[in-house]
């Protein structure tokens, strides 16, 4: 399923005009995506919780050359499904 997907399912579940269910899902998106940069975490409790990974930097093997080479810090998001999402994927 893609993003108009989504949002037509959005739309036709929640009795709502599909320009409204997309632009409902973009607000969704956008928060999460500011609240993740500001460097929180969002928690929709019953389905999961989106937060920041923090990776430190370290050293690497180039697998070719077998040259070290420094590997930058970086951040990444994730999502941690919440135990009543993960049962009903698992029903």
């Amino acid at each position: 399923m893609n993003k108009t997907e989504l949002a037509n399912k959005m739309a036709e579940k929640a009795g709502l005009k599909k320009a409204d269910a997309e632009k409902a899902l973009k607000a969704f998106i956008d928060t999460v995506t500011e609240e993740l940069v500001n460097g929180g975490d969002v928690r929709l409790v019953g389905f999961g919780t989106f937060d920041v990974n923090t990776r430190n930097a370290r050293t690497g093997v180039n697998p070719r050359t077998g040259e070290k080479m420094e590997i930058a810090a970086s951040k990444s998001p994730r999502f941690k499904a919440g135990k009543a999402f993960k049962d009903a994927v698992n029903k």
